[in-house]
Order: C-alpha cells, then structure tokens, then sequence
C-alpha cells in the first residue's frame, strides 16, 4: 500500500469544515465524486464500527480508530460490503485520515488514504475533486453554522 496526501485550504473556522465533512446532509455531496448516494453510517464514537455504503450497497466497513472532534478523523478499513454481507479483504488494515487545523479562520484540510498502486491515478483525480466541493459547501454556510 502507499499513502496519497491531499490538502486544501478552506476560508472558514475547522468547525464547518467538519460539519461539510460528516453530517448526514453534507456527506453524500463531497463523495459524489466517488458515487451518488453515498452515506455514512456510525454512531462516531471512537472505537465504533462504521459503514460506507453506496447507492447500490456496497461500500467498505472500517472502525474509527481515533476521533477528536473538528480536528481529527482516522478510519482503518477493515473489508469490503457486499450485498450487505462483511467481506475481509485486501483493504484491511488500510487507513485514511482526515485532519483539521485553523489559523486566522482558516482551516487547513488534509487527507491521507493508504491505497493499492491500481488505485493511485484514480484517486489522485478524483479525491481534489471531493476537496474543493468540501470547501464549497463550508465556505457557502458560512453563516448557517454555528
């Protein structure tokens, strides 16, 4: 596995930026990129089980390793859903991160996602993507949330 780091900067307070992020709302938007209908589904407790299921059902089941709200998210991938059914395979033990920090009102986003060699080009293409439509959802409620 090799890890891909992206960054992006984000002109509001790390607490909208989670909520871009991880609220059930804003959630399937960013990972559109990915694929439609995509959710999230955990009660997002650190050592919780949490499923990341798309339109269709698939998706991957990971545990939150570490979370410390508005600052820092780590998911260790476990498997695969299929048809609902929990499949242990070549993602387990991969790990993606998500990190927050603010200076002056400024949030600096970064992600790093441990992936296969197969998977680097996709990924680099698409997951700026997933970026910037964050930061457009955090910077266009600017004002809604508190």
């Amino acid at each position: 596995m090799e890890t891909l780091i992206f960054s992006i900067k984000i002109d509001v307070p790390k607490q909208k930026v989670w909520e871009a992020l991880w609220s059930e709302t804003n959630y399937p938007k960013w990972t559109s990129v990915f694929g439609e209908g995509n959710k999230a589904i955990s009660d997002w407790n650190e050592g919780s089980k949490i499923q990341f299921i798309s339109k269709d059902g698939g998706g991957l089941f990971s545990l939150i390793e570490k979370i410390i709200i508005n600052e820092q998210i780590v998911f260790k991938h476990l498997g695969e859903l299929k048809n609902g059914e929990e499949i242990t395979n070549e993602w387990s033990g991969a790990k993606e991160k998500y990190f927050l920090s603010e200076s002056n009102k400024l949030t600096d986003l970064k992600v790093e996602i441990d992936t296969k060699s197969e998977y680097k080009e996709y990924f680099s293409s698409v997951f700026p993507k997933a970026l910037e439509i964050v930061k457009q959802i955090s910077e266009n409620n600017k004002n809604k949330i508190k």
